[in-house]
């Protein structure tokens, strides 16, 4: 295979020993230009960014070693520069934790860092699994606005609330505001339903008439008498729906 072919090809898994040479490059982070050195051959093997950042297309080295993030937080970076290093992920202790690692995922994204990607995925999933809570509609929404469809977190995050939407006895108020104004995410609940490929017999029939439907008041009437369920929702919306 030629030189011109591995840099644009996905990385085969290197030991760290062999990604450790002597040529660094400077990173520098946020509005305060906090500086980072990194080894140069451990960051390019794992981003094809950075990679035709500092080689060209014959393989050789940039004249520049330099490069600037000022829209990045240093939160962030830190666990790009841990995970590189060693390849773990610093496990949330709370879910306030969940939005630096969305900003890793982010950055991840950018710098085309797909196992990276792939880590950061896992690790919020086994967290909201692991505490039997969910995505609150906050972190949804912060990962629209920086994703675009076919997105494994975005996919990974609205099956989790059509999870969450579907057990639940009510409508929680915060999330039928949110469906209304983003027709997209409801459809993209939908479609994460359909994606669980129920039997039909397991559901209720509207149309047949010989058997339970599944209703026995109006939509408006389970909302109006649920006052009760209200308070014992509002009482456990921070471990159901994932808010501290």
């Amino acid at each position: 295979m030629s030189d011109t072919s591995e840099n644009t090809a996905t990385p085969r898994e290197k030991p760290l020993n062999e990604l450790l040479s002597n040529s660094l490059v400077d990173i520098y982070i946020g509005p305060e230009s906090n500086h980072w050195v990194l080894h140069e051959k451990l960051l390019c093997h794992h981003s094809p960014f950075f990679r035709a950042r500092f080689y060209n297309s014959k393989n050789q080295s940039a004249s520049s070693k330099s490069f600037g993030l000022e829209d990045c937080d240093d939160l962030p970076f830190e666990l790009l520069v841990g995970w590189l290093y060693s390849k773990a992920l610093r496990y949330p202790e709370e879910e306030k934790d969940i939005g630096a690692l969305l900003d890793l995922y982010f950055l991840g994204e950018k710098f085309e860092m797909a196992k990276l990607s792939e880590d950061v995925v896992e690790t919020i999933r086994a967290f909201y699994h692991n505490n039997e809570s969910y995505p609150a509609l906050r972190r949804v929404q912060y990962v629209y606005a920086n994703t675009e469809e076919d997105n494994i977190l975005r996919e990974m995050m609205v099956s989790s609330v059509a999870r969450y939407l579907t057990l639940a006895d009510v409508m929680p108020p915060v999330w039928e505001k949110a469906l209304k104004r983003n027709g997209q995410l409801a459809v993209d609940i939908i479609r994460s339903i359909q994606q669980w490929h129920l039997e039909g017999k397991s559901l209720p029939d509207a149309r047949d008439a010989s058997q339970d439907r599944g209703r026995s008041v109006g939509f408006a009437a389970v909302e109006e008498g649920s006052s009760l369920g209200s308070v014992k929702e509002e009482d456990s919306e921070h471990k159901t729906n994932g808010v501290h």
